[in-house]
């Protein structure tokens, strides 16, 4: 008997329906729709259209309904931090902000601050004690766009719609109350935002003051697997579907795709690489400590009640945003790809992370910048800026492993690279010489087959994530690139 799934993967520059089923032990997708994700940018603020990306939802469950096919579940995962403000009526009171926004730059301050031994309103600085208490609560690294400083920004800027909201959903949690009608709170999206105790698993009250918000402006907290709702009325007439369940996957889209990694054993690390580069490890217990918050590395939550421990890396932001400028450089990445290979080596190497690369104007202009300011050769052409890029990712995957393998638990003995970045042979073969050990890729669509792996579990069709990842084993192929150089 096949059993079929339908997942949500939204992206922060695209996103994808997919048709999952599982027969006989393994596991087969096949895309449905496939959409941009577009930031809106007015009025000196950038915005997510989440309105057109539950009509993409709608479309892709009308295909469907439409060719006929039965499915068991509904799944959403999206990227983290970002959120929806909800009326008292009941609706979405404005387009959420997206995390790029430029309210989320500069100084972070928490006004009203009841932590221990803190003044109102005091700046949060890198090394300040504020930071510290909030890093022990919380075991989150430190950015801007945390969805605790955008509420904090919100707040400062006496933002209307976070005034009047009676609820706060983030983003998989909005979607999924537009298709249930059911307000809640999924646990690893919940821990992107800053707000969230990784030991206790709640909501931290004293945080949650500091932006003069309440605990019950959230909705019921729900945890992979668990089933939130089913169609309402009016979705299922917009769709021709019955009330089919929507199941609360792990929302945060690396979370799911953490869930995806196909490990024999807990001794590797892994690499979500796609917009963002995400590196880290799964452990049973979070990791807080001193030289985790000198490295600033985040707990993030994880499925079975595991924690991701993992550090943020730009990643091919750097190369898409550089492919909208360049006129001269083949549409297809792959051509692009093979194009670095032609410029000469390690002539110009920037750090991914330097904030300059967040949302410059112009990337290229960025990149040459921070060439310029550090006396290397700037890189003239697509190639050479390609070249850089590809280069600099590898030898920052290197440096964030190393810390990596300070603060494991485990011997770390090779690293699994899931995303859209596996395409990219040049930049894997780069990454296991620069880290000295095997990278093994796939899936490459790790967030989609977590998602529909988790819906499999809600269903009862696997027992845990091991079989779920023996099943994803069984079911994709993968490659090895050994060091050499």
């Amino acid at each position: 008997m096949k059993n079929n799934f339908f997942a949500v993967d939204l992206g922060a520059t695209s996103g994808r329906t997919i048709l999952g089923s599982i027969q006989d032990g393994k596991l087969s997708q096949r895309e449905l729709t496939r959409f941009p994700n577009n930031i809106i940018q007015t009025g000196g603020h950038f915005y997510w259209d989440i309105y057109a990306l539950y009509n993409e939802i709608i479309r892709g469950l009308k295909v469907v309904a439409d060719e006929g096919i039965s499915i068991r579940s509904i799944g959403i995962d999206t990227w983290g931090v970002d959120f929806v403000c909800i009326g008292k009526d009941g609706g979405i009171l404005r387009n959420p902000y997206s995390y790029r926004d430029p309210q989320n730059k500069g100084i972070k301050t928490l006004s009203n601050s009841p932590l221990k031994g803190e003044n109102s309103g005091r700046k949060v600085s890198p090394m300040g004690d504020l930071e510290r208490s909030i890093y022990e609560r919380t075991g989150i690294q430190f950015l801007d766009f945390n969805s605790l400083f955008q509420l904090a920004a919100m707040r400062k800027n006496k933002d209307s719609a976070l005034e009047a909201a009676d609820k706060v959903l983030f983003v998989p949690d909005a979607l999924m109350y537009m298709l249930t009608g059911e307000a809640v709170c999924e646990y690893t999206i919940l821990s992107t935002s800053q707000l969230l105790n990784p030991r206790s698993k709640e909501i931290d009250p004293d945080l949650l003051g500091t932006v003069g918000m309440k605990r019950s402006q959230f909705g019921r907290y729900v945890n992979p697997c668990d089933v939130v709702g089913t169609l309402t009325p009016e979705v299922q007439q917009l769709t021709g579907l019955g009330p089919v369940p929507v199941v609360a996957v792990a929302g945060h889209d690396t979370a799911s795709a953490v869930a995806a990694v196909p490990a024999k054993d807990e001794h590797f690390a892994y690499l979500s690489c796609g917009t963002w580069s995400l590196l880290g490890i799964e452990t049973e217990q979070p990791i807080i400590n001193e030289k985790s918050y000198q490295y600033n590395f985040t707990n993030e939550g994880g499925i079975e009640g595991t924690t991701r421990f993992l550090k943020n890396i730009c990643g091919m932001w750097l190369l898409e945003r550089c492919r909208k400028e360049w006129t001269d450089a083949p549409a297809d990445v792959n051509d692009i790809n093979e194009a670095a290979m032609t410029a000469p080596a390690f002539r110009s190497i920037i750090n991914p992370d330097d904030p300059r690369f967040a949302n410059p104007p112009s990337m290229v202009e960025a990149i040459k910048a921070y060439c310029r300011e550090t006396h290397q050769p700037l890189p003239e052409t697509y190639q050479q800026q390609a070249r850089c890029i590809f280069e600099s990712l590898a030898l920052r995957y290197r440096e964030v492993l190393g810390y990596l393998k300070e603060l494991a638990p485990f011997p770390i003995e090779r690293l699994h690279v899931i995303g859209g970045g596996t395409h990219n042979s040049h930049l894997m073969q780069m990454t296991a010489d620069s880290i000295g050990l095997p990278v093994v890729t796939g899936p490459v669509e790790g967030t989609a087959i977590g998602n529909i792996m988790l819906q499999a579990k809600a269903a009862g069709l696997v027992s845990d994530r091991f079989e779920m990842r023996q099943v994803i084993a069984n079911s994709i192929e993968t490659k090895t690139y050994l060091p050499k150089a």
